[in-house]
């Protein structure tokens, strides 16, 4: 109870004046919800000759087995959700339950249900990710694929036993308005995908029944986010989801008088906080590079959504989504490789093509090739895949296609000064490729930042597409503090730490309640040189304040990275410098210096003179040290180096990374991202 009060204690000091008077309206709406007023427990009849238009057609030249394998593994019970893969959680579905822990959350007020307690509801992310709904539209695409029955029956009990077991208000599908824009989205697409309200699926009195208990329910989606959107300190993500979502069902579902009130309003926001959210430069603010490809998601789906129905986004709306892919096409590396900087829950926004080795990054960019007529954009994506051609309908392969080959795998930009990202490297789209993403950005989104990670004046860095420096992810959200701590903590990060202490200070799992403030201060790049300048200010909160810049320059022809961090104080302090290398990398300690091996290729890390401690740590549990996670609720070990010296005042601290010019590549198939191993939860 003290933890509990302790928290909403901080998260009330990050609020503003006007946001805490709105927090107090939204807690009497909620009283007033739980007496039965302003709800829609009796929701209009539809009008559905008003029914909308499809957003998604059926491409051609698909490989039908793997939608027919991906279905039937559905009809048999069986699911993959976060560390449980292939898992019996449908076989039958408990939509309430926690798959991971057992635990059955009750069906108690959603609104007012506190789904940050394990206690009561298990991990919500477990509980959660099948009510999303992802999995039926691998049904529904299997039946559009096939016509056999099975997989309309199989939607049917489905949402059948998903209205029974969810009614209305109750429990923890109904305590976050995202998650029903989520359900919305997919709900949508399955809606599409079947027929719309001529699909076979209705024909009978059990199907007009479901039709029935359906479209009630879309409403009673549609009214509970319009009333419970995110706001404030919380209007971030979770927004922009809940408008894409209550736009597409708007647009979807044009049967209610209310549907033209929410679509407008829905339009609004979007277009909105598509500009507020995403820096001109094309960055996500909350500095998560995960969210920023599902907010790409919701925008492009509620983009197509309001094109098929007569609603055209303004221009300023999709410029910001191009230079969002541009952002994302300039630091992935020649194998598809994409920083993890920031939180990352594998969130998908829908699921569209079967694969297990789907690559969400280069789905995205092949997308903005066909949408945006860029020839670099196809370039850098390689082919188009299954989501896309779901998305973009039967002529995207011919627009793909179409656009002119041969352009450059160069970064489309190197600097994103908004975001504060920078792109340091040689010989892009090569074997001996050289890819060095800088993070100096902000903490994250408004006050509590919740999605940013303390990593100012990190970096991580690739050669020829093996990646050696990496961003070692998230890992969880709602459970295992500790493990939520580190992850998100500096030590996590190829940056410098101070007296053991973050550079911003954590309130809770995702609140900060003091942010680091980063920045770029130079930018150079050249054609033997490229060099960077940044500063954060972390620890001047200390009380012998310090103040830290950080210089790396690439020497192009030498094959060398210099680090140079730079150290204003006073007294006494314990620096570590940490340096955390891919799973697929090998180790090996050299007196003063780590010589570090990834498929053939080896680099050498030495610190310019003498550290006064080193160390390296692989899979360390307490305290944790030396892992990669590169899936929510999996992790497995890797190798960090840690450079410990003691300063007393002023210091220069040099760190020289080398590797062999002119090494050929190694010949093999670089066109995807690094595996990850065994993994552990």
């Amino acid at each position: 109870m003290g933890s509990r009060l302790g928290w909403y204690w901080r998260r009330l000091r990050r609020m503003s004046g006007p946001e805490a008077a709105g927090r107090l309206r939204d807690l009497l709406r909620r009283q007033a919800e739980r007496r039965g007023l302003f709800t829609a427990t009796r929701p209009r009849p539809p009008e559905l000759s008003r029914a909308g238009r499809a957003w998604l057609g059926r491409p051609g030249g698909l490989e039908v087995g793997a939608y027919l394998e991906a279905a039937d593994r559905i009809l048999a019970g069986r699911l993959s959700v976060f560390a449980l893969r292939d898992a019996p959680i449908l076989a039958p579905p408990r939509w309430n339950r926690d798959p991971l822990t057992g635990r059955e959350a009750p069906l108690a007020f959603g609104p007012s249900l506190n789904y940050r307690d394990e206690r009561l509801v298990g991990d919500i992310k477990y509980l959660w990710e099948p009510n999303r709904h992802l999995h039926l539209v691998s049904l529904a695409q299997a039946w559009a694929l096939s016509g056999r029955e099975e997989y309309l029956h199989g939607l049917e009990d489905q949402l059948e036993s998903w209205f029974e077991q969810c009614p209305y208000l109750r429990g923890p599908n109904w305590s976050s308005a995202l998650e029903l824009g989520l359900r919305l989205i997919n709900w949508s697409a399955v809606w599409h995908l079947i027929g719309g309200p001529d699909s076979p699926l209705f024909r009978s009195d059990r199907g007009q029944g479901l039709l029935d208990r359906w479209l009630a329910s879309v409403y009673q989606h549609g009214h509970f986010i319009r009333g419970h959107f995110s706001r404030y300190s919380s209007a971030n993500n979770h927004l922009i989801g809940e408008a894409a979502g209550l736009f597409v069902a708007a647009v979807t579902w044009p049967l209610w008088p209310d549907s033209a009130r929410w679509r407008d309003w829905a339009f609004k926001v979007l277009v909105r906080e598509t500009l507020l959210q995403n820096a001109p430069d094309g960055v996500n603010r909350e500095q998560a590079v995960a969210y920023q490809h599902f907010v790409l998601d919701f925008l492009i789906i509620a983009g197509l959504a309001g094109r098929a129905n007569g609603v055209e986004f303004p221009e300023r709306f999709w410029s910001r989504i191009e230079t969002m892919i541009e952002f994302l096409a300039s630091i992935m590396d020649l194998a598809g490789n994409v920083p993890a900087f920031g939180d990352d829950d594998d969130g998908y926004v829908i699921r569209l093509a079967p694969e297990e080795d789907f690559q969400p990054y280069r789905s995205l960019i092949a997308s903005g090739a066909v949408l945006f007529r860029r020839p670099d954009f196809k370039a850098q994506a390689g082919r188009l895949d299954d989501k896309s051609r779901w998305l973009l309908g039967p002529g995207a392969d011919s627009d793909f296609a179409g656009l002119p080959a041969g352009e450059s795998r160069a970064p489309l930009r190197r600097a994103f000064p908004e975001g504060g990202y920078y792109v340091l490297g040689a010989d892009f789209g090569s074997a001996e490729e050289i890819r060095l993403v800088v993070d100096a950005g902000p903490l994250g989104y408004l006050s509590i930042a919740a999605h940013g990670h303390a990593d100012a004046l990190s970096f991580t860095l690739s050669i020829g597409g093996r990646e050696f420096l990496i961003d070692p992810g998230t890992y969880c959200y709602h459970t295992r503090k500790e493990w939520r701590d580190y992850f998100r903590g500096t030590a996590a990060h190829n940056t410098l730490r101070l007296d053991g202490l973050d550079q911003s200070v954590s309130g809770g799992n995702f609140m900060w309640t003091e942010h680091a403030a980063a920045a770029g201060e130079s930018f150079e790049p050249g054609e033997r040189m490229d060099r960077f300048l940044g500063r954060q200010d972390g620890y001047q909160r200390l009380n012998d304040p310090v103040r830290h810049r950080r210089e790396i320059r690439l020497l192009k022809d030498e094959r060398k990275v210099i680090v140079t961090d730079s150290l204003d104080c006073r007294g006494r302090h314990r620096v570590e410098r940490s340096w955390h290398f891919s799973e697929a990398c090998c180790l090996e300690a050299k007196g003063q210096a780590v010589e570090v091996t990834n498929d053939g290729l080896s680099l050498e890390v030495r610190p310019g003179r003498p550290a006064a401690g080193m160390s390296v740590r692989r899979g360390q549990e307490s305290p944790p040290g030396g892992w990669v996670s590169r899936r929510f609720d999996e992790k497995v070990p890797a190798w960090t180096l840690v450079l410990e010296d003691e300063i007393n005042g002023p210091v220069t601290l040099v760190t020289e990374i080398t590797w062999p010019a002119g090494r050929p590549g190694s010949g093999r198939d670089i066109s995807g991202g690094a595996g990850a191993g065994s993994a552990e939860r």
